[in-house]
């Protein structure tokens, strides 16, 4: 692998941890934020009524949360489960990507409320539906996680790993104790050393 080349995988790798986890925080605050406002109708006039995200789907914010363990789990994989796991962490950003669009439009969730408020099953909305930024903030979370996934895809393959990583760091340990083991018995500081490792300094030596 080239510097350049090295540079560009790292790049991938840093980039594609960031949005993802940015993109499901915003999922995730999202579903507890208000999406939609409008009025309950009923005979004495008209109510204020609001629906958060969690009440008009569920989707965004579950989503999110599987993509983001699989996000980590690209790490604990290889090979060919690296790949999936990435394009089910891609999957995952296209779902809540749509999800939280078409909840944006949704208004089932904002006519049970009205009916709740008004205690009538057929209290209608006032003319006016207001849809606020947050369906579309969930939905930029969608499409960071879809970055995320993406990015996992493309340069996945050169990522290190959890396993590979703790097989490397291991063999410095092994080759330090062996290193260790050895005493030069010219040198009086070995000597003291094996001695006060509960060793004797002049086994092994001719």
């Amino acid at each position: 692998m080239t510097s350049r080349t090295h540079a560009r995988t790292r790049t991938a790798l840093a980039a594609a941890l960031l949005s993802g986890a940015v993109g499901a925080a915003l999922a995730l605050v999202s579903a507890g934020q208000t999406w939609s406002e409008s009025t309950a109708k009923f005979a004495q006039g008209e109510v204020p009524v609001s629906a958060e995200g969690g009440d008009v789907t569920g989707l965004p914010s579950a989503l999110a949360l599987v993509g983001l363990a699989a996000l980590v789990a690209v790490f604990a994989v290889r090979r060919t489960g690296r790949r999936v796991v990435a394009g089910l962490l891609t999957l995952c950003g296209a779902a809540v990507l749509a999800s939280a669009l078409v909840g944006a439009k949704d208004t089932d969730a904002l006519a049970a409320e009205a009916a709740k408020t008004s205690g009538l099953a057929d209290s209608g909305l006032g003319a006016a539906v207001t849809v606020t930024a947050w369906p579309y903030v969930s939905a930029a979370g969608g499409a960071l996680l879809l970055v995320a996934g993406l990015l996992a895809l493309r340069y996945g393959s050169g990522w290190p790993s959890m396993s590979g990583s703790a097989r490397y760091e291991r063999t410095p340990l092994r080759q330090r104790a062996a290193r260790a083991e050895r005493v030069d018995p010219d040198r009086p500081e070995d000597l003291w050393k094996a001695l006060d490792r509960g060793e004797d300094p002049t086994h092994g030596t001719a």
